[in-house]
């Protein structure tokens, strides 16, 4: 940008997107100088370089700008994690599934994981029957993303949520 420009001659563009020609880099300096603007390189790469004749803070800004609305319009999906273990008991178990609706019914995806000690990994269908009583239980609120067997000592399973229109769907259908 302007006096960072160092290769000469130049392909100069006005301010109004006409070409001038093929100018010295000197000649185009001043000639966005007169207008109060900045000499800006659009075309590096070409052979002479493009040079542009424009108002460079407010393209800043413009690119800035769209830059904020992108972020507004992005959507974050939060990741709750639910903890169980094979021997929990059957009161625990309904709380926490409790929990993981709650979770979902607010738009989280939600991971449940089983964590398994000692003598307990012997027993991965303990495991498996929990993941599966909380599958059956969240089946009009989410689907089952990603579900995963005995890793080392842990059992996980991502419950990801319908959109808002299934979930209305499906509990009509329940009462």
């Amino acid at each position: 940008m302007n006096n960072g420009i160092r290769k000469s001659p130049v392909r100069l563009i006005d301010e109004n997107g006409a070409q001038v020609g093929i100018v010295s880099v000197e000649e185009a300096r001043q000639r966005a100088k007169d207008v109060g603007l900045d000499l800006v390189e659009v075309g590096p790469s070409a052979d002479p370089p493009v040079v542009r004749i424009l108002d460079y803070g407010k393209i800043r800004y413009e690119k800035e700008k769209q830059a904020r609305e992108a972020r507004k319009k992005t959507h974050t999906i939060e990741v709750k994690e639910v903890k169980f273990r094979p021997s929990i008991d059957t009161h625990d178990r309904e709380r926490k599934k409790k929990r993981v609706v709650q979770f979902l019914k607010k738009g989280m995806k939600v991971k449940v994981t089983i964590f398994f000690r000692y003598l307990q990994l012997r027993r991965p269908e303990l495991g498996t029957e929990i993941l599966d009583d909380l599958a059956a239980a969240t089946e009009g609120l989410a689907i089952v993303e990603t579900r995963t067997r005995l890793e080392s000592r842990r059992m996980t399973m991502v419950l990801a949520p319908l959109p808002k229109e299934k979930q209305q769907l499906s509990e009509r259908n329940e009462a």
